[in-house]
């Protein structure tokens, strides 16, 4: 009799809300980096077969990193439910080359994305799992394994050299096993290794118009200020400096102001080792200031919290706004998006305001798969582990050379099956090939075509990576089931005190001082202090553990 798992409210925001991005717009802690050490400088050869990193056996398959193909002595049918759309998955290329490299049987299971969080409930509910398994948080995955759900990884480290040669040998990121593992130590979720590119989000600027005003892209806050002093009085019935993101555009700018990674309004300060709260900060107010200054000076759009998608796209595209925070895809979509109408236009991407520096997106990351407990656990476990080879990383994200891609002269796989598509890009490799499927590729190879910028995106790759330099990511803490309950119920009315507060302290002109040392005296009703004091518990733990 199978057993049966209490259905939980399954997180699924991590996993598929990734899927959406990654398809669509490119993917949006412990480890740092910093103006001398960038995360190009670390994976621009960490998926080629001469990799220093992940040393061991060679084959006709390229380096797989210690494993020794087939994996099995006799084939073994391993179930895989993966959110696609993509029916027929089981007979294209790359799973049937897996198969034949590994003398595994791949069932894969595919559930369309807007279906996949009802079908991921009852198939927890329900006991029956497949033998690898997508979309559960990291929270929901290690309460299902008390149950007996999951199999952890760090019971079989010696049969995963991949795995052991990332996480565990390497001291950046061994942190995981602690961070993501549950009360025992032990842990279930595989993780996704430098999928994120370097830069993916940031300000955009209308260079065009910038030329042709005679203005310097800007380096500082009081250069962007000058700027669009300028810019509003060429174009006076515009608001300069526009934004969609409503609230959360605190948050973000924030991030240059490295008071925001993954618990703003909380964040770690490097300079003494504790987490503080942003909310009443004097960082916070230097920023909440600079913006006010733009909203009264009729730089920063009224609108800004409240634009939608269409009508912010209406004022960037028409000379009614010329700055903005965005995802750096966008470079190409208005460009082309206008091209008959302003051949002119040219959206690039600026340096940061605050600090200066660019925020560090997550090298490692924990939406993975997680593999059922069983009687296959251990050959799931290896199938994850060739996954993440540096030969696995190249099939599931390039393809298989010579048979579905080429490599052309500047080392870029091309495939001539696909030579009169418009576009080759993720999607399309997924639903021709197999590849790329949602939660099976755990270690892009950064040849891939997902990492083919135009030029306008690899200039945002090389202001980061050559100018600006990196902000540190906070560390990722464990907390107790107890820290935890308090934290939530604590967390929500603080974060959105903070965003009213935000947007009241920008918006009225009547807020200043006073008003700012009323919000501080207020900190002490919502909390705060027990957030910080389960937050400073929790990295003495964190920094006890990981050395």
């Amino acid at each position: 009799m199978r057993k049966r798992f209490k259905p939980l409210a399954v997180t699924l925001a991590c996993s598929l809300a990734v899927s959406l991005a990654i398809t669509a717009c490119g993917s949006d802690k412990k480890g740092s980096s910093d103006s001398t050490t960038t995360p190009s400088d670390s994976t621009s050869s960490q998926n080629s077969s001469t990799d220093s990193t992940t040393t061991g056996a060679k084959n006709d398959y390229g380096d797989t990193g210690g494993l020794t193909l087939p994996l099995v002595d006799k084939e073994v049918t391993i179930t895989w439910m993966v959110p696609s759309a993509v029916e027929d998955l089981n007979s294209l290329a790359i799973p049937q080359e897996i198969s034949k490299r590994t003398g595994i049987k791949l069932n894969l299971q595919p559930v369309p994305l807007q279906s996949y969080a009802e079908k991921l409930n009852v198939t927890m509910g329900s006991g029956d799992l497949p033998d690898i398994i997508n979309g559960l948080s990291l929270a929901d995955t290690n309460k299902y394994a008390l149950d007996g759900a999951f199999a952890a990884i760090n019971d079989y480290l010696d049969e995963l050299p991949n795995f052991k040669t990332l996480y565990v040998d390497n001291p950046e990121n061994s942190w995981i096993l602690y961070s993501w593992s549950d009360d025992n130590g032990k842990l279930y979720k595989w993780p996704i290794y430098q999928l994120a590119r370097d830069v993916n989000h940031g300000l955009l600027y209308r260079a065009d118009v910038f030329k042709k005003l005679g203005i310097e892209p800007w380096t500082d806050n009081e250069s962007f200020y000058n700027a669009l002093k300028k810019i509003k009085e060429a174009y006076p019935d515009s608001y300069p400096f526009a934004s969609k993101n409503g609230a959360s555009i605190f948050s973000k700018l924030a991030k240059s102001w490295d008071i925001s990674d993954n618990r703003y309004p909380f964040y770690y300060d490097e300079s003494d080792g504790t987490w503080k709260f942003a909310g009443t900060d004097a960082k916070f107010k230097d920023m909440l200031d600079f913006m006010k200054k733009l909203y009264n000076e009729g730089l920063l759009d009224p609108e800004f919290l409240t634009d939608t998608q269409d009508s912010w796209s209406a004022k960037m595209t028409t000379d009614k706004a010329f700055v903005t925070w965005d995802w750096i895809g966008r470079l190409e979509l208005f460009t082309a998006q206008v091209k008959d109408s302003n051949p002119e236009y040219d959206l690039r991407f600026g340096k940061p305001i605050g600090t200066g520096k660019q925020f560090t997106l997550p090298k490692i990351e924990n939406w993975g798969p997680s593999v059922a407990k069983g009687k296959n656990e251990l050959v799931a476990l290896k199938l994850l582990d060739y996954m993440s080879s540096p030969s696995g990383s190249e099939l599931f994200t390039i393809g298989i050379e010579g048979e579905t891609f080429e490599w052309d002269s500047n080392g870029k796989p091309v495939y001539p099956s696909l030579k009169d598509e418009p576009l080759v890009d993720i999607a399309l490799l997924e639903k021709t090939f197999g590849m790329w499927v949602e939660g099976m590729y755990v270690r892009p190879d950064h040849r891939s075509v997902y990492y083919n910028y135009s030029e306008r995106e690899q200039e945002a790759q090389d202001i980061a990576n050559k100018e600006t330099g990196y902000l540190p990511n906070d560390p990722e803490l464990k907390l107790t089931d107890s820290e935890m309950t308090a934290y939530a119920d604590a967390f929500t009315a603080i974060s959105k005190a903070v965003e009213e507060f935000a947007a009241k302290y920008v918006t009225d002109k009547g807020y200043g001082e006073a008003q700012w040392n009323e919000w501080k005296a207020k900190e002490s009703s919502l909390k705060v202090a027990d957030v910080l004091k389960i937050l400073n518990d929790a990295q003495a733990r964190y920094d006890a553990e990981v050395k």
